[in-house]
């Protein structure tokens, strides 16, 4: 973990899965009768994943699984106190192209609309909404902004992302003038008598948790209407597909989402071509 903190400058939430992921493979080598890690066989890794697949976890989880054990041999290896990894033949589990959760433009046009700007509370929801989609931030990455984050003379956010990445994402002018708003009329209102430069507040003057924003989210889109699953990560996933579908730029997406590698953004590519074979199948006389 140190490791992992210190000189591969791995994020909170990444430590903590892969700590939840490490201790699950310790308890299933001692179940095992295995003293540590290092006397484990090829076999006995596969065994492990058949229990995780067992248990239900997705191939994402398994691949996460998977993941956080070869860092952890890899790390043995380079102490010397193994000569062997026994993942060495052991491939990432096959994610059948499962697509990301998206809405349509039109159900996120609905969502969006519902905060209103009538109270403190509503116009700092509408800011929130309208900055995770004009921008595609992750959750983690929105709760730490500060006032700091924004460069209000050209329009242009410095986020802080996975691995301790900083990077550049243009606000578009409705998110940006629902941020000038927010921070002018309502923030100094659930600031109170607290100082602080986080950006966004919840009732107590503090910076939100991960699960406050969740069901912020979540109610949202009930009060919309809409029956599908909608969490933070929908509005990742819809600015992505959204703005491939208008035309934009693979690399482009790919910078501005923050993804290390092109291929983690491919696959909104596909979300596209699903769409369009959907509206093939719809509107073609013999689709």
């Amino acid at each position: 973990m140190n490791h992992l903190l210190i000189e591969k400058g791995a994020a909170g939430n990444t430590l903590e899965a892969y700590r939840r992921d490490l201790n699950r493979y310790v308890s299933f080598l001692e179940q095992k009768g295995l003293a540590d890690a290092g006397c484990a066989m090829p076999r006995n890794v596969i065994e492990f994943l058949v229990q995780l697949k067992s248990e239900g976890l997705s191939a994402n989880s398994m691949n996460r699984s998977l993941a956080a054990l070869r860092g952890f041999y890899k790390f043995l290896l380079q102490e010397k106190a193994l000569d062997e990894s026994p993942l060495a033949n052991i491939e990432l589990a096959k994610v059948w192209m499962r697509l990301p959760d998206t809405v349509s433009q039109e159900e996120m046009n609905l969502i969006l609309s519902q905060p209103g700007d009538q109270t403190p509370s509503a116009l700092r929801d509408s800011a929130i909404l309208e900055l995770l989609y004009a921008t595609g931030l992750r959750v983690s990455e929105l709760i730490s902004l500060t006032m700091n984050s924004i460069n209000w003379q050209v329009g242009f956010l410095i986020v802080m992302g996975k691995g301790s990445k900083e990077r550049v994402v243009p606000v578009g002018r409705t998110a940006y003038d629902c941020v000038r708003r927010y921070v002018d009329e309502s923030r100094p209102k659930l600031q109170k008598s607290k100082i602080t430069d986080v950006l966004f507040l919840n009732r107590f003057g503090r910076a939100f948790t991960r699960q406050g924003l969740w069901k912020i989210i979540v109610g949202y889109a009930k009060k919309a209407g809409l029956q599908k699953n909608v969490h933070p990560h929908t509005f990742r996933h819809s600015f992505a597909s959204h703005l491939l579908a208008g035309g934009a730029d693979l690399r482009a997406v790919q910078v501005m989402l923050g993804h290390a590698d092109i291929s983690t953004t491919q696959i909104y590519t596909h979300v596209t071509k699903d769409r369009l074979k959907e509206i093939h199948h719809k509107y073609h006389p013999r689709g």
